[in-house]
């Protein structure tokens, strides 16, 4: 093979990597989800363990197991932030306003529920 058809292959590799981080970031958003109506905590060391257990087992190199697994370390950092982001836009969303309710004014002391001020 020559070098052009070697990063054809790359860059073919790239996107099928793209899409997998993406299917496994959509996992972890649901598992954020989840997380936050059961309280669990985002951060779980137990778990992290086991995927580098996995990761470990599963290589066949040429990458020696040390690499993968910093490798897997930030994806992992960057799937924990994700689920950390999730959860604050949900309780961003449970924080917020209801409709109608002007800052700083008490639910059902205004206009729209018929009462007068």
């Amino acid at each position: 093979m020559t070098i052009e058809e070697l990063r054809i292959r790359i860059d073919a590799l790239d996107r099928q990597l793209v899409e997998l981080l993406s299917e496994r970031a959509r996992a972890a958003q649901t598992i954020g989800n989840l997380k936050a109506a059961t309280s669990l905590p985002v951060y779980e060391p137990e778990r992290e363990k086991i995927i580098y257990a996995n990761v470990r087992a599963a290589n066949k190199g040429p990458l020696p197991d040390i690499e993968l697994t910093h490798i897997y370390e930030r994806i992992i950092d960057v799937m924990r932030a994700l689920q950390r982001n999730e959860l604050a836009s949900q309780r961003n969303a449970q924080a917020a306003p209801k409709e109608g309710v002007k800052p700083g004014q008490a639910a059902g002391s205004g206009p729209e529920t018929g009462k007068k001020q």
